[in-house]
C-alpha cells in the first residue's frame, strides 16, 4: 500500500517542489521565513538533538554487524600492543573515512562518492541477488515461510495478529508515519537544498522511485532466505552453525540483529562474501557522511547564524562547519560506545526520529501549503511532539529500571506485574500517538488565531518566489504560477520529452499497485484470501521487480557519469553569491531582494514598507 503513496507524492512534487521555491538551505530557515527567528533557533536544535540521537547508533550497529559477519576477534594486537578492542576500531574507522570526504569536498564530495557507492552496491547487489534466486529454489522457499505461525504469517499480511511486533496494525501505523513525515525528516537535509530548479527536485523525486527497486528487492529477499535456512530441514547443518554462534551472543536484542547477517555467512561464498562486506562498508560510510553533513550543518546554520549581526566570511564559514561536523563525529562514537540498546533499530529510528517528526510534519505542511498556519500553532505543534515523543523514548529506554520501582510504589498494579520487562507500548505506536496530539494542536491554535484574533494571512507567494516575485530561470518556460491542486498531479510546461515519458511510466506503475491493494484488500473482506494465491502474488512480485531492477541498474549508471559531469561543468560557472548563505531578514531570505530587486512591482512595494529590518 505504500508504493501508490510514495508514487503519487513524487508525482506531485509534494513539500519538495515547495521547499525548493523557498530557495532556503535548511528547513529551520524556511520556518524563520515562515514563522519567526526563535523558532527558528528552537526548531533547529530540535532538529539536532533528534538527528544526533537518532544517528547515534549508527557506529554501534555497524560494528557489530562486521564482527559478527567477519567472524572478527573482540581483540586484536597491533605493534606490539594487545588488547586492542576490534569494536572501538571499526567505528574510529568508519567516522574517520566519513569524516575525510567531508573534510575534502563538503557536500560536493558527499554526492559523488555517495552516487560511487550507489553504483557498486547495486551491481553487488544484483549479482547477489542473481546468487539467493539460484541457491533456493523458490519451492523450498515457500515450505519455510509456510512454518510460521497461524497468525504470524509470512506470505498473508491479513494473518499477521499474532506477529511480534510487526503486525497488520504496525504497518497501517507506518503507512501513517510515512504520509506525515514525507520529506520531514533532515537527515539529507544538503541534498533537499541541492536541486537546480524547483522541477529537478521534483523530477529527482519521481526518478529515485524506480533507483529504489533494486535495493528494495534485497532488502526483502535476503531474510527471507536467512528464514529459509534456519527453518527447512534441507539446511539442518547451516542453521545448527548459526545458532551456535548466536547463542555465543550474551545480549538477546543483539542476537536478533545479528541472526540475519550470520546467517549471510552461510549463504554467500568466498567472493560474494567479501563484495557484500565492501558493499556493507560503502553503505555505511555513505550514511555518516551524509548525516553528519547534515546534522553539523544545521547547527551551525540554525542555531549558530541567526545570532550573527555580522555575518562569517566564506574561509570562517567552511570552519566553524567542520568543527560542527566532528563535534557530532565526537558524540556518535561515544553515544554508541555507552548506549545500551533494548528495542528493535526500527523502533528506535521511529521513536527518536519522533522528536522532530511529530510537530515538523504539520509545522512544514501548514507553513508551504496555508497561508492561515499561525507561529503559535507551530510552537505548540513542535512543543507538544518533542516532549511527548522525548518522554516516550525516556520511558521505553529506561523501563527495565523503571518498572521495579514503580511495582514499589503500586504493588497491586495488575498492569505493571504483566509489563514488567517491556514497556506495553513500542516505538511505532508511541510515535504515532505524539503525531496526532501535534496535529491537533496545531489546527486549534491556527483556527484561533484566523477566526478569534484575526491575524492577516500569510504572503505565500513571496516566500515561494510565485507570480510578481517569480525569479528569472527558477522555472522551465518561465512558469509564474505553477499549477495547484489536482493539475498539479499532471506534467506541466516545464516537462520535458524524457520527463513525460518517466512520469507516465511511474503512473502506470502507481496505477496498477494501487489496483491490487484496492482490489486485494476488497476480495479479503467480501471473500477471503488464500495462502496460494499469495504464493503465486509473491512469485510474480520477485521476478517483476528483478527484471526492472536490472534495467535501473544500467540506466543510472549511465546517466548518472553524464550527469556527474554536468555537474562539474556547472559548478566550473556558476556565480556564487555571499548572501547566500543561509540568513533571514524581516521574514525574506537575504538574497532575496538581490534576486528580485528588477522587477518594478516589488521594488514599489519595499519601499512602500516601513519596516526598518527589511
Amino acid at each position: 500500500m505504500l508504493y501508490p503513496l510514495n508514487l503519487l507524492f513524487s508525482l506531485t512534487g509534494w513539500i519538495v517542489y515547495r521547499y525548493r521555491e523557498t530557495r532556503v538551505l535548511t528547513m529551520a530557515q524556511f520556518f524563520e521565513i515562515r514563522y519567526s527567528r526563535n523558532f527558528r533557533v528552537f526548531s533547529g536544535i530540535l532538529a539536532w538533538v533528534s538527528g544526533i540521537i537518532n544517528m547515534g547508533i549508527f557506529p554501534a550497529v555497524t560494528a557489530r554487524l562486521f564482527i559478527h559477519f567477519c567472524g572478527l576477534p573482540e581483540t586484536f594486537s597491533l605493534f606490539g600492543i594487545a588488547g586492542i578492542s576490534t569494536y572501538v576500531t571499526i567505528m574510529l574507522v568508519e567516522i574517520s573515512i566519513a569524516l575525510i570526504f567531508i573534510f575534502l569536498g563538503g557536500m560536493i564530495a558527499v554526492m559523488i562518492t555517495d552516487f560511487l557507492q550507489g553504483i557498486f552496491c547495486n551491481i553487488v547487489f544484483l549479482v547477489i541477488l542473481v546468487f539467493l534466486l539460484m541457491q533456493f529454489e523458490w519451492g523450498t522457499v515457500i515450505e519455510s515461510l509456510q512454518m510460521a505461525p497461524e497468525n504470524a504469517s509470512m506470505l498473508n499480511p491479513f494473518k499477521t495478529a499474532q506477529a511480534d511486533g510487526f503486525n497488520l496494525a504496525y504497518f497501517m501505523m507506518f503507512f501513517f508515519y510515512s504520509l506525515y513525515g514525507f520529506r520531514v525528516w533532515q537527515g539529507a537535509q544538503g541534498y533537499n537544498a541541492a536541486a537546480r530548479t524547483p522541477h529537478e527536485a521534483k523530477m529527482a523525486g519521481i526518478i529515485s522511485q524506480w533507483r529504489e527497486q533494486m535495493q528494495r528487492l534485497l532488502t526483502l529477499f535476503i531474510p527471507i532466505c536467512a528464514f529459509t535456512l534456519m527453518h527447512h530441514v534441507s539446511f539442518a547443518p547451516e542453521a545448527a552453525a548459526v545458532q551456535q554462534t548466536l547463542d555465543a551472543i550474551g545480549d538477546a536484542t543483539i542476537q536478533k540483529q545479528m541472526l540475519v547477517p550470520i546467517a549471510l555467512t552461510k549463504m554467500l561464498p568466498i567472493g560474494l562474501m567479501g563484495l557484500f562486506t565492501a558493499v556493507l562498508f560503502a553503505a555505511a560510510v555513505s550514511s555518516d557522511d551524509t548525516y553528519l553533513h547534515s546534522w553539523g550543518s544545521i547547527f551551525i546554520q540554525d542555531v549558530i547564524l541567526p545570532f550573527k549581526k555580522k555575518p562569517f566570511t566564506p574561509a570562517q564559514h567552511v570552519w566553524v562547519l567542520r568543527a560542527s561536523i566532528l563535534f557530532v563525529a565526537v558524540f556518535i562514537f561515544l553515544f554508541s560506545l555507552l548506549f545500551k540498546q533494548n528495542d528493535y533499530i526500527l523502533m528506535f529510528m521511529h521513536l527518536t526520529g519522533a522528536i522532530f517528526i511529530a510537530g515538523g510534519g504539520v509545522v512544514i505542511v501548514g507553513g508551504l501549503y496555508s497561508k492561515r498556519g499561525s507561529t503559535a500553532a507551530a510552537w505548540t505543534a513542535m512543543l507538544t511532539g518533542s516532549i511527548l515523543a522525548g518522554t516516550g523514548l525516556t520511558v521505553r529506554s529506561l523501563w527495565p529500571d523503571l518498572a521495579p520501582v514503580l511495582q514499589g510504589w503500586f504493588p497491586g498494579s495488575g498492569f505493571l506485574a504483566e509489563h514488567a520487562e517491556v514497556f506495553p507500548w513500542n516505538g511505532m505506536q508511541i510515535s504515532v500517538t505524539v503525531i496526532v496530539c501535534a496535529v491537533t494542536g496545531y489546527v486549534l491554535v491556527s483556527l484561533w488565531s484566523w477566526l478569534v484574533l484575526h491575524r492577516p494571512a500569510f504572503n505565500l507567494n513571496r516566500m515561494l518566489h510565485r507570480g510578481k516575485y517569480a525569479i528569472k530561470g527558477e522555472h522551465g518556460d518561465e512558469v509564474a504560477l505553477p499549477p495547484k491542486g489536482l493539475k498539479a498531479i499532471l506534467p506541466s510546461k516545464e516537462f520535458s520529452r524524457m520527463d513525460k515519458f518517466l512520469y507516465y511510466a511511474l503512473l502506470a506503475w502507481m496505477l496498477g499497485f494501487a489496483a491490487i491493494f484496492i482490489g486485494v484488500t476488497v476480495v479479503q473482506f467480501i471473500w477471503g484470501t488464500t495462502d496460494a494465491w499469495w504464493i503465486g502474488f509473491w512469485g510474480v512480485f520477485v521476478w517483476v521487480t528483478a527484471v526492472l531492477g536490472v534495467v535501473t541498474v544500467v540506466w543510472f549508471v549511465c546517466g548518472g557519469i553524464r550527469d556527474a559531469r554536468d555537474l562539474f561543468r556547472t559548478l566550473k560557472t556558476a556565480e556564487r553569491n555571499v548572501l547566500d548563505d543561509g540568513r533571514v531578514i524581516g521574514h525574506h531570505s537575504a538574497v532575496d531582494e538581490e534576486l528580485e530587486v528588477d522587477n518594478p512591482e516589488v521594488v514599489a512595494e519595499l519601499e512602500a514598507d516601513t519596516d526598518p529590518e527589511k
